[in-house]
């Protein structure tokens, strides 16, 4: 306590004389002309999770910045030469905003924050305080509340939709994932009365109630003295959902809507292994039979295959069309020319979807849905690849490989299936590494990737995080959802789960005991209801981070969740219907195929190998882009904004109340 009331202390002798010496300008010598002004974001970090968290979204935006730590004893001095200089006679401002980890940074010395309190009165600047007690000295009266605000839904006025935070409709719901821990650390305050004589205003931007203050401002732009901050008085992070929805806002209002990058919102989930039958969870026996490396006791018995129906077709096509929003169907042909062979030529499955196949977004998942890495011998639990007679591994072959790919093509052509046959997904991933029995990519794989110009092949994140090239083709790493391919009902589900992440004395397998780093012992979750009620929230809280991270990484479960209780609809609707209430139509969620998700990823990608090699600023209202040769450039910008002349066609797309896109070559913007 007495640390915090030093602390507080010398924060407001340092404010009181900055506020002695006033709003101090910079007067760069030899300065005559109109001043430029850089679009990159300076942050000044001193590691906390807060400003590293703004960081951290001004990355995965595409947002050039310079990053100071604040902790090193070989950081540069933030003084005039730092901040600003002349270029061809014209004062140049190197950024175009600045990241603190709080108004009061007591890293920086007094003359810095001179420098810094000049620099942004003279160029216009905005400041991004990330973490703030909420005080006089920031425009504010001393918090009403300081304690937890867990599970607080906060609100967005107003103004700030108004001022760069456009893309959501009002309500921020704040985390609460453990009762008993507290997550994030707020205080609550209203703003003081204006002050004329330093034209001080706080607005408030994001408000909530709690402990008994109503409407107490947990973000807000503090003006005065020709600057404006962004003070936040809550603590956050990265990954946590109220910040990820207010991140983008943020860094809009910081640049004033204009700033290199791009970033939307992404959603897209496949089926996989339409056709085909998926073997069931035996809840008995705490395995699944029908799979090759099951590891049931002896005497196990079967339960009967998972495999969709004609009536669960007709309730996806109308689930779709309700929803706006397609499940990406990949399928195995093979598998319904199987099942007719077993059932005197009738498949009304396929039937089913056939009677409305354009109703469905379509991609080859391979004809029988063969292994395509090693041979693989299951005389072993777990498997392991068969080897040749030198000892290396023995791999299926590009015919065999081939004939999977191709063979799934034709039959879809002869069924009046339209497939893009440059998307493709193999069975379990395969083909590619898989530790650690395969720990290379088979070599055949790629060549046969190759050989069908395939240019998007989806993985399996979960062990192959980074997008790469294999064979001429991108692949596009998808997100496993926690919708087990093996369980057709809720029940079957739950207890699963329950097997899986309890311990041995709770009836569990126990890994959550035997790797503690990885996995947590939970409690036995409702077989009833623990699907709905436990796993579906915790399912839609991971999604919606992806979404929210300018993700457009697809998720996937298989068509058997698709079928009986139909569980695999639940997490996509949770998805859906928070997207829907946090958000404004202005900024739809993109439900993109698997070239469009390798695409974007592709773009991203290329563009945060080159974002320091181009020069961009604004002056005088226009943008200049100088890029180097064949480099496409994405850029932010206002509503309005023109390409290369004042009557130029309109620059972008719509989205989120700003314009953007990725543009080639050199080229001005001329702003509204």
């Amino acid at each position: 306590m007495a640390s915090t009331r030093r602390l507080r202390r010398a924060l407001v002798a340092v404010t009181a004389a900055l506020a002695c010496v006033g709003a101090i300008a910079v007067s760069p010598a030899s300065a005559t002309g109109t001043p430029r002004i850089d679009l990159r974001v300076l942050v000044l970090s001193d590691g906390s999770p807060w400003v590293e968290g703004i960081r951290n979204q001004l990355n995965i935006e595409g947002v050039p910045t310079t990053v100071v730590d604040l902790n090193s004893s070989a950081r540069p001095a933030i003084d005039d030469a730092f901040l600003h200089d002349t270029v061809n006679g014209d004062p140049r401002a190197k950024f175009q905003s600045i990241v603190k980890p709080a108004d009061y940074v007591p890293a920086l010395s007094y003359a810095e924050t001179v420098a810094i309190t000049g620099y942004e009165t003279t160029f216009g600047i905005r400041e991004v305080a990330a973490f703030n007690w909420a005080n006089p000295t920031l425009g504010l009266n001393y918090a009403g509340y300081a304690g937890s605000v867990d599970g607080v839904t906060a609100q967005v006025t107003a103004t700030a939709k108004a001022n760069g935070f456009g893309s959501l409709a009002g309500p921020v719901k704040f985390e609460d994932n453990d009762p008993a821990i507290s997550e994030s650390y707020g205080y609550l305050a209203t703003p003081l009365a204006d002050d004329p004589a330093h034209s001080a205003h706080f607005e408030p931007y994001v408000t909530a109630t709690a402990g008994g203050v109503t409407n107490g401002t947990l973000a807000g732009v503090y003006t005065r003295d020709g600057r404006e901050s962004m003070i936040i008085t809550f603590a956050f992070n990265s990954m946590q959902h109220q910040f990820q929805l207010l991140g983008h806002g943020i860094i809009s209002w910081m640049t004033k809507g204009l700033h290199l990058g791009f970033n939307r919102n992404y959603f897209a989930v496949h089926a996989d292994d339409t056709f085909s039958s998926d073997s069931r969870w035996s809840i008995s026996g705490n395995c699944t039979p029908g799979e090759s490396d099951n590891n049931c006791a002896p005497g196990t018995t079967t339960p009967p295959d998972i495999r969709m129906t004609a009536a669960d077709v007709t309730y996806l096509k109308n689930w779709q069309n309700s929803h706006n929003f397609k499940i990406d169907q990949y399928y195995n042909g093979g598998s319904s020319d199987l099942w007719k062979d077993d059932h005197n030529g009738q498949d009304p499955l396929l039937d089913a979807y056939l009677a409305d196949k354009a109703s469905f977004r379509w991609g080859n998942h391979t004809y029988t849905h063969e292994f395509l890495g090693c041979v693989q011998n299951f005389t072993t639990v777990p498997w392991h690849c068969d080897t040749n007679p030198d000892g290396s591994i023995k791999y299926q072959t590009q015919a065999f490989i081939d004939d999977q790919i191709g063979q799934n093509l034709t039959w879809a052509t002869s069924k009046g299936i339209t497939v893009d046959p440059e998307e493709f997904l193999s069975g379990e991933h395969s083909g590619f590494f898989l530790s650690p029995q395969q720990p290379q990519d088979n070599p055949n794989f790629a060549a046969s990737l190759a050989s069908h110009n395939i240019k998007y092949a989806g993985s399996d994140n979960s062990r192959d995080p980074l997008t790469r090239q294999v064979g001429g083709a991108q692949t596009v790493p998808r997100y496993p959802m926690a919708v087990y391919f093996n369980t057709g009902t809720k029940q079957e589900m739950a207890d699963e789960y329950n097997y899986i992440y309890t311990s041995r004395a709770n009836g569990g397998s126990g890994i959550c005991e035997d790797n503690p780093q990885t996995t947590t012992c939970i409690t036995p979750i409702n077989t009833t209801t623990g699907y709905d009620n436990y796993i579906v929230p915790l399912e839609v809280g991971i999604d919606m981070r992806h979404v929210l991270a300018n993700n457009p990484r697809p998720h996937y479960f298989h068509v058997s969740n698709l079928a009986e209780d139909r569980i695999g609809y639940a997490p996509i609707e949770g998805v859906l219907s928070q997207y829907g209430t946090e958000h404004n139509a202005n900024t739809p969620l993109l439900n993109p195929s698997l070239k469009e998700a390798g695409q974007a990823m592709q773009a991203a990608a290329t563009w945060s190998s080159i974002k320091d090699s181009v020069t961009a600023y604004v002056q005088n209202g226009v943008v200049t882009i100088d890029a180097p040769a064949g480099a496409t450039v994405p850029v932010t910008a206002p509503t309005g904004s023109k390409l290369n002349s004042a009557s130029g066609p309109g620059f972008g797309a719509a989205y989120a109340g700003e314009v953007s896109a990725y543009q080639q070559g050199d080229f001005t913007l001329y702003l509204p």
